[in-house]
């Protein structure tokens, strides 16, 4: 997504910009139950001017691209560190602390149950999704062979359609990552660590998306 417009939904925003699902939260905005909505008909229904609201969007797009290491090599990089290895060293506890909340909260009406076999579906399809990348990708990007580069990124554009559902589910499935009064302090360490995984995962698509992906476009 290179550009934000009244015409798009909410759900296609949050889980493409970064930032936008944290910005719906605070404003009331469901992108989870109401995905399907326009932007400026969801703004509407939270009693916002949706001129606002696009612009508070626009703002976060803008900004997401600064973090963006300009060189290609120096990109990669930053791509493999500081989201494949983060990715694959959180899911590794966010599971097991999932499956212990369920298992002692699980009669609790705000239980987030499925969550622990939702961050192994995540965990499976993102690790292949990183290997292949790893392997192959940006091994080709490094060294700028574009000729061959066409369906392997139409490939794992396709795979971010895929995560970027995951990461609506995350958000159903722990209620906005909303804690239950007196909510123990696995359930707490569970909801901050996924929110911030989330967060993360949206910020890495959008930066193979929108800055790595275009410069081998054609």
């Amino acid at each position: 997504m290179t550009d934000i417009d009244f015409s798009q939904t909410v759900g296609k925003v949050a889980t493409t910009v970064p930032g936008a699902a944290d910005l719906f939260r605070r404003h009331g905005i469901s992108f989870c139950c109401g995905g399907a909505e326009r932007i400026d008909t969801a703004a509407e229904k939270a009693a916002l001017s949706p001129d606002a609201l696009l612009t508070e969007l626009k703002t976060l797009m803008l900004a997401s691209h600064r973090e963006a290491p300009e060189g290609t090599v120096e990109l990669i990089n930053h791509l493999r560190s500081r989201y494949h290895e983060t990715h694959r060293s959180e899911l590794a506890w966010l599971i097991p602390l999932a499956h212990k909340v369920e298992r002692v909260h699980g009669a609790h009406p705000q239980a987030p149950v499925g969550l622990a076999d939702l961050l192994e579906r995540i965990h499976a399809d993102l690790e292949g999704h990183m290997s292949l990348e790893e392997a192959v990708l940006f091994p080709l990007m490094e060294r700028n062979d574009k000729a061959v580069l066409t369906q392997p990124i139409a490939q794992m554009r396709h795979e971010h359609d895929v995560e970027a559902r995951h990461v609506a589910a995350l958000e159903h499935v722990t209620g906005g990552f909303t804690l239950p009064d007196g909510a123990c302090n696995s359930w707490r360490a569970l909801y901050t660590s996924a929110k911030k995984f989330s967060e993360d995962l949206v910020e890495h698509m959008h930066l193979e998306n929108n800055v790595l992906f275009p410069r081998f476009a054609g």
